[in-house]
């Protein structure tokens, strides 16, 4: 007779069956979780990039100088160094009050160093020696006293009125005193501010521009601005679009044309 014990027990080929089928399962998993992390990291590491556009705005504005800077020069002549300072002395005054006659403030009015040196004319002679007859040319430097200058310099941002006064001041040259008018040097005094809005311009031309690009291009719309680069600024006389590499500075004309450059970059959706 068979014990009944028996019955309740695995066989050993069920046992080893058991273990088969937890190894197998065991194996599957590691497989399965070696075939997501793999993929996984494939899609990280091969994850394309987002598409960007980059593009350069610009932007254009009509300034006129509001500030001005002029100098001309004050000449007078005498036998000595101290004759020639008292007649600079006295043209400097009429220059001076001719400036204040025009409307500009003494404090505006700004005398410069002098300078002073002596004057020679050249003496060329031919002469013949004693004993002989072939002439000799001499050459001699003979004083004709002194000549001083002083600059006078003005600023101010009464332009129209220091205009006026550059180009009449020669009038001084009836009055027996010399003078020499230099043009004057026209500046911007709010540049910093006006920069500020020119770039912001440029910038919101750049994304107009990158709209246009890409609606013409398909269905790709712009994204966010990823960077945006400022170039050079160029302030040209008005309706001059010269460009350097370096930005233009023009202080020669009253009216002048400020051109600013952003080069941005945007994302494509």
């Amino acid at each position: 007779m068979s014990n009944p014990s028996d019955s309740t027990q695995a066989s050993p080929s069920r046992r080893i069956d058991f273990r088969v089928r937890g190894a197998l399962l065991i194996a599957l998993a590691i497989v399965l979780c070696t075939v997501i992390v793999t993929h996984a990291w494939h899609d990280v590491r091969y994850r394309p990039e987002k598409q960007h556009i980059r593009i350069t705005g610009s932007a254009k504005k009509r300034i006129v100088s509001d500030f001005i800077q002029w100098s001309a020069a004050i000449e007078a002549r005498g036998v000595d160094r101290a004759a020639s300072y008292r007649a600079l002395r006295e043209a400097r005054d009429k220059a001076v009050a001719f400036l204040t006659a025009q409307g500009i403030k003494a404090t505006e009015i700004e005398p410069q160093s002098t300078s002073s040196e002596e004057v020679f004319d050249r003496v060329i002679e031919d002469k013949v020696l004693p004993g002989t007859t072939v002439p000799v040319r001499t050459e001699t430097r003979v004083s004709k006293g002194f000549r001083t200058r002083e600059a006078i310099k003005v600023q101010s941002t009464d332009v129209a009125r220091v205009e006026k006064a550059a180009r009449e001041i020669t009038s001084l040259l009836e009055q027996g005193i010399t003078v020499d008018s230099s043009p004057p040097s026209y500046f911007y005094t709010k540049l910093g501010d006006l920069k500020v809005e020119m770039l912001a311009a440029a910038a919101e031309d750049a994304r107009t521009r990158a709209k246009n690009i890409l609606k013409s291009a398909g269905d790709a719309t712009i994204g966010k601005l990823v960077v945006a680069d400022m170039g050079v600024i160029n302030i040209n006389p008005a309706n001059v679009t010269r460009t350097s590499e370096e930005g233009n500075n023009d202080t020669t004309s009253l009216e002048k044309d400020i051109i600013t450059i952003v080069h941005a970059s945007f994302e494509v959706k």
